[in-house]
C-alpha cells in the first residue's frame, strides 16, 4: 500500500513538472508557423504602414561620385529634382538578381515621371561580368562598381540594399534585404507625387 501511494505521488509530481515543459515545447513549435505566414519577400503584411521616412525627418543621402562601367561619371547630386532608386547589388547575389526585373519594370514605367535608377555592384565584380548580365536583364540604367568606402557610407554591407531618394536628395526609404515589390512601387508613386 505504501509503495502504491508513493508511486501515485511521484506520478502527480511528474505531471506537475511535465505540464510547463510541454506548454513551452508547444509554444516553441508554434512559433515557426507564425513566421511562415509573413509575406515571402520579408515585407509587411498588407495594410500596414509604409516604411517611408516622413519628409521632415529625412536626411541627405551621402555623396556619390563614381564612373559607371561605360566610363561615364555618375554624380548622385546631379539627380536632384528626380526620385532615385539606388540599388546596391551584385551579379553573384541571388536575392539581388530576383529584384532586378522589378527595377527594370519600374524604370520603364516611371522614367518619364521622374524616376532614375542607379546600380552599384558592391562586390567589385568586373565590368566583363556585369555587362553581359545587364544586357540579358535589359538594364538600361547606369551601373557602377563600388568599393569599401561606398559600402560604409551607404551602410550597404548586407545585400541587396536599396534606397529611395526623394527629389531633394534625401533618403526616403532604406531597405536591406529583398524588397516587397508592391510596397516599394507604392513608395515610388508617393515620392513621384512630392514636389
Amino acid at each position: 500500500m505504501i509503495l502504491f501511494e508513493r508511486s501515485r505521488l511521484m506520478t502527480r509530481m511528474s505531471v506537475r513538472w511535465l505540464w510547463p515543459l510541454g506548454a513551452t515545447v508547444a509554444v516553441i513549435l508554434l512559433l515557426p508557423i507564425r513566421v511562415q505566414t509573413l509575406p515571402p519577400s520579408g515585407g509587411k503584411p498588407s495594410g500596414e504602414p509604409s516604411s517611408m521616412i516622413p519628409s521632415r525627418s529625412r536626411q541627405p543621402a551621402p555623396e556619390l561620385n563614381v564612373p559607371d562601367i561605360a566610363g561615364t561619371n555618375v554624380n548622385l547630386g546631379s539627380y536632384r529634382g528626380r526620385v532615385v532608386l539606388l540599388d546596391f547589388w551584385a551579379v553573384d547575389c541571388g536575392l539581388c538578381v530576383t529584384e532586378i526585373p522589378w527595377y527594370v519594370e519600374f524604370d520603364k514605367k516611371y522614367h518619364d515621371k521622374g524616376l532614375r535608377l542607379l546600380g552599384i555592384d558592391v562586390l567589385e565584380e568586373s565590368p566583363a561580368k556585369i555587362k553581359p548580365f545587364m544586357e540579358k536583364a535589359h538594364m538600361k540604367y547606369p551601373v557602377a562598381v563600388g568599393n569599401d568606402d561606398i559600402k560604409k557610407r551607404f551602410q550597404a554591407e548586407e545585400l541587396p540594399k536599396t534606397l529611395l531618394i526623394d527629389r531633394q536628395g534625401r533618403v526616403a526609404v532604406s531597405h536591406a534585404g529583398i524588397v516587397d515589390r508592391d510596397e516599394f512601387e507604392r513608395d515610388i508613386q508617393e515620392l513621384l507625387k512630392e514636389q
